[in-house]
């Protein structure tokens, strides 16, 4: 038996954003105290936002007004499969005066770690891209 080669395939920038309201969870990458870090983060999408809560730390005081990456991802380890969607913007502290925009029931953030999330924190997108890769099919060999 022998198997098609797995095909990649480029998401459409409707499909990326639809996968993002599926999760809950992604990982936030930027660059802190010198070093590039990729934290997991509980979000929301918001129109074409993503909007994250946070503790006072590294990574608001190093995102801040900065380029920051937002990723999220599937996959089947058994069928080889999957795909991710990668967002790259700026990201933004939102201020005091504004929070209570950002508790609304479309944007609700529900931390997962034990703690007050004091924060909000918007990624405004620059560019949104994703990809799907697809095992191949079983084919049978006849000589």
């Amino acid at each position: 038996m022998y198997f098609d080669e797995p095909t990649i395939t480029e998401l459409p920038t409707d499909e990326c954003w639809d996968l993002l309201r599926t999760r809950e969870v992604g990982r936030l990458g930027v660059n802190a105290d010198g070093f590039p870090q990729v934290l997991p983060m509980n979000y929301a999408v918001d129109g074409d936002t993503v909007v994250v809560r946070s503790r006072p730390g590294a990574k608001l005081r190093s995102a801040d007004g900065q380029p920051v990456s937002f990723e999220i991802d599937d996959f089947d380890e058994i069928r080889r499969s999957g795909w991710s969607v990668l967002v790259k913007g700026h990201a933004a502290l939102v201020p005091v005066e504004h929070e209570a925009r950002e508790r609304t029931e479309d944007t609700m953030v529900q931390p997962w770690a034990p703690g007050e999330e004091l924060y909000w924190m918007r990624i405004g997108t620059a560019e949104i891209s994703g990809r799907r890769i697809v095992p191949g099919r079983d084919r049978v060999w006849r000589p």
